[in-house]
Parts: structure tokens; C-alpha cells; sequence
């Protein structure tokens, strides 16, 4: 029945999937907080129809001097798209630059949601009967947000068919099954249907907003945190059938084994993405439910649909490499076997230590061999070979692994003070060469480069000649009345610099301090440049509030999970590092490597937020199976078991996850590309090198306290009779 449910869901819900991109707002003056002043100027100028508009500026070169021919050329432009729909009425220029070689003419766009209609109009303007020899671009903040509307147009494809691609290389290489990774796949397309059904609805219902960068994490979540969790509960489920005849007895011992770290682990993930809702921001307000909607949704396909898949291919479905049912396991009931090792007694051993002391009955789907008490090491090395040989190794060198693991992620980690997160121009966004970047570099090269964008000042009717006056900083131009809105006047002042660079920035910053300093003239300074200003301010101030409170929520859940408090303040502390580690390397590739001219001040705040709450699931996987192991056979001992037995699960898992962050890089964006590396570099470096090799040696050191202040601090129970 869940089978047909889910299906029923999938079929229904994968329409949705591709109608998302047309719910999208991608317009960055509605990301701004309600307080802010650029968004407040907005509020004004929207009274008056205004607000909504966007420059776009045609800017025409030609080497040697332009022609009455060009003039006369770009004047025919501008009339042709001045009041047709969805253009302004009015149109600016041509207006001949300094040096004689260019033009510009400014029209505007008068509703943001009419953007590709305009520039279709733009394009089909400027194409006909251009005189020879001469250049013609397209700049301004309409052009901008048209390249990023096309940079973005298909990215519901684009991921699918990247990340569904990668996904299913690197399942049949685990698996060694042509079938497995399908069935996985199928359980994956219904959580990401049912996720694209869920935020389509609250969208269309004004619950929830949307824009590119969410839904693109959605997509990649989705992809990554289903699959996790389908790699945990199938290999469980592979173990169960070796000792189980009936799949249905083992899928309902391996969905009893896994279900709590699944929850736990997507729940930290949900909790964690809906710290974002403290954000001023929107975009951030945007992607903590829309994302938190998708890792939902894959726990629930996971711990449902998966399960009534795997039913139905019963072990077929492992073929070629079928699991049998080991000889001498017994299916019920309990058998006899070696109970671990009173608390206080030696666990000195030569590979984990010697499961020794009394015996003890003890359920059967321990694994235990009773022919042979105490050799249940003997099945993990053979299941596990590699995972047995390297915990063993740690356990005779906890201290050299500790050590080493340390000096690796200090190593990387004294970088992150280089990380450069003060902004960028809104022109750097684009990893392709685009038609608003050309024209922004004609436009500077010839004009006032914040020419398309001047600041815009609003004042008090009575006070407008001493803010004039107090406008009047370095890097704008004179600030000049255009308009009255009731008892404000709106002055624009062309900034010296392009608009949104950090010079133009700063410029913004400056008036405002200056204007501010008028007594009684309330005044106030917006545009694109103050837009961006406030952006970067409010990213900075975000990052002070959200990453407490992530660390505070995951600390919580860990403690909760593992019942303990010397555990998860531990694990919390090897993430963190792990982050900083990520973001010291990232540093470095961003910096020398591939030549990135910097990133969004919000990018530390994604990176940590992605990485301590996806990182520390590899911990939790891994933890859970140790306390559940250290019952039987100690700390010291269980821990190495656990990573023996959990291994190759886990390690899948974080190549999946980061494979599929990586393909976020497909998109020709700048903030995506580095979200991918930083995600997918710190989720290989917390699956192979913390949860591997440093969380193990830690936990072998310290041994039961670990567990403080549960009872497992006092040691294994050598009666114990179930998990």
C-alpha cells in the first residue's frame, strides 16, 4: 500500500517539479528587511508607481568618433521602446560621452515581473539596421537581472539530470547492482515530487517565497540527504538478511536499527536550515523552509517508501551479489556468546581488544558466533576487511591518529582569516561573459560609470538646497531634484564609480552619513548601490545571530540522540574546526587558483550552516552505532566496531552528498559555484578524515566517560539482553 501511495505521489507530483522555476522572484530588492532604508526609499517611490521600474541603458562605441548616422540610429531604438509595453513613456538620450567615441540612451522597464517580454523588445530593437563598425550593449539593472534570469533559466533541469547522473555512478559502484541504485533512485524521485508538490503549494498560496538559490539547494538536498539515508538503512538491511530467512524480518530490524539516526540526522539538518528564519534577509527566510521542506521529505521516503521498495525486489534485488544467510545464525530468540568485559577491566587486546567476562544470553541478531564466543570480530573482518584493518590500527594509535587529524585541519584552518566575504559587484555574480558586464565596461569606459544607477536621495521639501549641498561627496556627481512625491522630494546623484562596486558602496555609505547630519530633513538614501549596501550589512549581522543559535539546536539534538553531554560537545567541537578548515582551503582555491574577485558576505553563514548540520551526520551515524555497540563490548572497543561495521555506509554517503553539492557548480553563478566547493570539499573532509579518523581516536582516549552522564559512562552491561 505505501508502494502505491508513493507512487501515486511521484506521478502526480513530478509536474510540479518543472513549474517551480516559474515561481520564482528572483528581484534583490525584495530580499531586503522591511527597516532597512533602501528598502523604506522603495516604499516611497512605489506609492508613486516607481519603485518596481528598471533602468535599462543602451550604450553604443565606435572607435574614431560616433556618427550623426549612430546617433540617429540609438534615438530610433529609444523611441521604438519607449511606451510599449512594458516600457516607460519617457526614454533618456542618446547622450554623446566626453571623448566623442559613445552613446547612451536609458529606458525603463516598468514592472519587474515584465522583464523577458522587455528585453525580447530590447534584443529585437538594437538588431536592426545597425550601422557598420559600430558596438551596441545592453547595461543597467534590467540587463543584469535578465542575464541572471537566463544563467538560471532551466535549472530544475539542469540539476535533475546532473545530480541523477551522479548519483547513480556512484550507487553502482557501491551496490555492484544494476538494480539497486534504481530502486533508490525511484525513492529519491518520489521525495523530491512530493517536496516540489509542497513548496509549489505554499507559494501559490503567498505562505512562502522562492527564488533560484533555494530551489537549487532544495533540488541538491533532496538528492543527497535521500540517498544518505537510503545507503544507511540498505546496508542494514543487507546485514539483517544474512541472519534473518525472511526479507520482511530484516527490513523491519534494519528500519528498527536506523530509523533513530536517520531522524536525528535529518532532523538536525531541518532544525539547522530553520535557524535561517532569524534572518533580515529573505532570500535567507526563503531557503530555511523551502530546504527543510525537502529534507522532510526524504525522511519520510526513506523510512517508508524505500522500505516497501525493497520488500517488493526481496534480496533479487541485491543481484549479482546476493546476501545469503550465514549457517548457524538463529532466527529467534537468543543464543549464548562471550558478554563484554566488566567496567574497570583490562581492554587491552591486540586488534580491538578481547570481548572477554562471563558469559551471558544475549539476542541472536548480535552477530555473535555461538560456536565460537567472543569471535564476532571474526564476521566484521570478513564483511569489512579494509574498515577492520584501519580500526584496528587506531585502536593501537589513537594517540598518532589524534594527533595527525589535528595538525591536518590546523593546517588548513589558519587560512580562513583569508577568506574574503566583503561583497562583490553585481556584475562578478556571472562566471560566463555576459551582455550587462560588456556593456557596464563600455559605460565605464566612457561615462560615469553610475550613470544607469544614480543614488537616490529623498528629503524634505524644505530642506532640499542644504542636502544638495550635504549630497555633495566624493565619488557623485551633483545631486539634482527629479521628482515630488507629496512633501519628499527625490534628488539622484550619478555616482562616479559603477554602481555596484565597492567603491560605489562606500560613496553610498558616505552620503548617507553626511545627509543624515541635515536636522529636520528626514532624509534618506536608496538605489541600487544602497541596496547592496544593506544587503551586505544585514548578511553580516545575520551571521552574528544564526550561527549561535545553530550550534545551540545541534548541541541539543546530540544530547537528546546520544544521551550524554561529554559526547556531542565534543563532536560539535571537531565540525567546527571542520568548517574552519573548509573555509581556510576554500580561501586558498578561491583566491589563487580560480581567481574569484570575492564572495557574498552571506557565504560563511551558508557554508557553516550547510556544514555543521550535514557534517555532524556522519558523526551521528557513526556514534549511534558505537553506543550501541559499547553496551555490548565498551567504549574503547565498540567505537572500533562501529567504525568497522559502518565504514564504507557512511564514506558512500559523503561522496554522494558531495558529489551532488558539486553539481550546483553547473550553474554559471558565482555564489553557486562556491557554495558547491565549500560544501563538497568540508563534507569529504568530515566523512574521510574527522568522522574517520579523528572522532574514533578521541573517543578510544577518553573511553566510557564519553558517555557522561548516562549510565554507559560506568561501562558496558554484562547482562545486558537486547539492543
Amino acid at each position: 500500500m505505501a508502494a502505491i501511495l508513493w507512487l501515486v505521489v511521484l506521478a502526480v507530483g513530478a509536474g510540479f517539479i518543472g513549474k517551480l522555476t516559474g515561481m520564482q522572484d528572483n528581484d534583490q530588492a525584495s530580499w531586503l528587511p522591511a527597516s532597512s532604508e533602501s528598502a523604506q526609499v522603495l516604499d516611497v517611490l512605489m506609492a508613486d508607481g516607481q519603485g518596481e521600474q528598471l533602468p535599462t541603458v543602451l550604450v553604443v562605441q565606435r572607435e574614431g568618433g560616433v556618427t550623426d548616422t549612430d546617433s540617429r540610429y540609438l534615438a530610433g531604438v529609444l523611441r521604438g521602446l519607449a511606451g510599449q509595453d512594458p516600457f516607460t513613456d519617457e526614454a533618456t538620450g542618446p547622450v554623446v560621452s566626453e571623448d566623442g567615441q559613445a552613446l547612451i540612451g536609458i529606458v525603463e522597464i516598468s514592472e519587474f515581473d515584465q522583464l523577458e517580454p522587455a528585453m525580447a523588445l530590447v534584443d529585437q530593437a538594437r538588431s536592426a539596421q545597425v550601422p557598420e563598425g559600430l558596438t551596441v550593449e545592453v547595461a543597467g539593472p534590467g540587463a543584469i537581472t535578465a542575464d541572471f534570469a537566463t544563467a538560471i533559466e532551466g535549472i530544475d533541469g539542469m540539476l535533475l539530470g546532473v545530480a541523477g547522473a551522479v548519483v547513480i555512478a556512484i550507487l553502482i559502484v557501491v551496490y555492484r547492482s544494476p538494480f539497486l541504485p534504481l530502486v533508490v533512485l525511484i525513492s529519491v524521485g518520489g521525495a523530491l515530487a512530493l517536496s516540489s508538490t509542497i513548496v509549489y503549494r505554499l507559494v501559490d498560496a503567498g505562505t512562502v517565497s522562492l527564488d533560484a538559490q533555494s530551489q537549487g539547494i532544495m533540488f541538491i538536498l533532496v538528492f543527497g540527504a535521500a540517498t544518505d539515508y537510503a545507503l544507511l538503512l540498505v546496508a542494514r538491511y543487507r546485514e539483517e538478511l544474512q541472519r534473518c530467512a525472511a526479507p520482511r524480518e530484516a527490513i523491519v530490524r534494519a528500519w528498527k536499527s536506523t530509523w533513530e539516526p536517520i531522524m536525528a540526522s535529518g532532523g538536525t539538518v531541518i532544525l539547522g536550515l530553520l535557524c535561517m528564519l532569524l534572518s533580515d534577509l529573505q532570500t535567507n527566510r526563503n531557503l530555511g523552509p523551502v530546504a527543510a521542506i525537502g529534507v522532510a521529505t526524504s525522511i519520510l521516503a526513506a523510512l517508508t517508501f524505500l522500505p516497501a521498495l525493497l520488500l517488493l525486489t526481496g534480496r533479487r534485488g541485491f543481484w549479482p551479489r546476493v546476501p545469503a544467510l550465514i549457517e548457524g545464525t538463529a532466527q529467534s530468540g537468543v543464543v549464548l556468546a562471550a558478554a563484554p568485559a566488566a567496567a574497570g577491566q583490562a581492554e587491552a587486546e591486540a586488534e580491538h581488544g578481547a570481548e572477554t567476562g562471563r558469559v551471558a544470553a544475549v539476542p541472536a541478531d548480535t552477530g555473535l558466533d555461538p560456536a565460537a564466543a567472543g569471535s564476532s570480530r571474526d564476521a566484521i573482518a570478513r564483511e569489512h576487511p579494509r574498515w577492520w584493518r584501519l580500526a584496528g590500527s587506531i585502536g593501537r594509535h589513537p594517540r598518532r591518529y589524534l594527533a595527525g587529524s589535528i595538525l591536518v585541519l590546523v593546517a588548513m584552518a589558519v587560512f580562513a582569516p583569508q577568506f574574503k566575504a566583503s561583497g562583490t559587484a553585481q556584475t562578478d555574480v556571472f562566471l560566463d561573459r555576459v551582455d550587462s558586464v560588456a556593456g557596464q565596461d563600455l559605460i565605464s569606459a566612457h561615462f560615469d560609470a553610475g550613470l544607469a544607477a544614480p543614488a537616490v536621495i529623498l528629503t524634505d521639501a524644505d530642506h532640499v538646497a542644504e542636502v544638495r549641498a550635504a549630497a555633495a561627496v566624493d565619488g557623485a556627481g551633483p545631486a539634482v531634484p527629479v521628482a515630488r512625491h507629496g512633501e519628499v522630494v527625490e534628488l539622484n546623484a550619478v555616482l562616479t564609480d559603477a554602481p555596484d562596486s565597492k567603491e560605489a558602496i562606500a560613496t553610498v555609505a558616505a552620503m548617507r552619513e553626511a545627509v543624515r547630519a541635515v536636522d529636520g530633513a528626514d532624509a534618506q538614501v536608496g538605489g541600487m548601490s544602497a541596496i547592496q549596501l544593506d544587503v551586505e550589512d544585514t548578511s553580516t549581522r545575520d551571521r552574528t545571530v544564526i550561527i549561535p543559535a545553530v550550534l545551540l539546536v545541534v548541541t541539543l539534538v546530540l544530547m537528546l540522540l546520544l544521551r550524554a553531554i561529554v559526547a556531542p560537545l565534543l563532536l560539535i567541537a571537531t565540525v567546527v574546526v571542520s568548517f574552519a578548515s573548509a573555509l581556510g582551503v576554500s580561501a586558498l582555491v578561491f583566491n589563487h587558483v580560480l581567481g574569484f574577485p570575492g564572495s557574498d558576505p552571506a557565504m560563511p553563514l551558508f557554508a557553516f550552516v550547510f556544514l555543521v548540520a550535514l557534517g555532524i551526520d556522519y558523526n551521528i551515524f557513526l556514534m549511534t552505532r558505537a553506543r550501541e555497540e559499547s553496551g555490548w563490548f565498551g567504549t574503547r572497543t565498540g567505537t572500533l566496531r562501529a567504525l568497522a561495521v559502518t565504514g564504507g555506509v557512511i564514506t558512500s554517503a559523503g561522496v554522494v552528498l558531495a558529489a551532488t553539492f558539486a553539481s550546483l557548480s553547473v550553474i554559471p553563478l558565482l555564489f553557486l559555484a562556491q557554495i558547491a566547493f565549500i560544501v563538497a570539499f568540508g563534507v569529504l573532509l568530515d566523512t574521510l578524515l574527522v568522522r574517520t579518523l579523528l572522532v574514533p581516536a578521541l573517543v578510544r582516549l577518553i573511553g566510557d566517560k564519553v558517555w557522561w552522564p548516562s549510565r554507559l559512562a560506568r561501562g558496558p552491561d554484562p547482562y545486558r539482553r537486547g539492543r
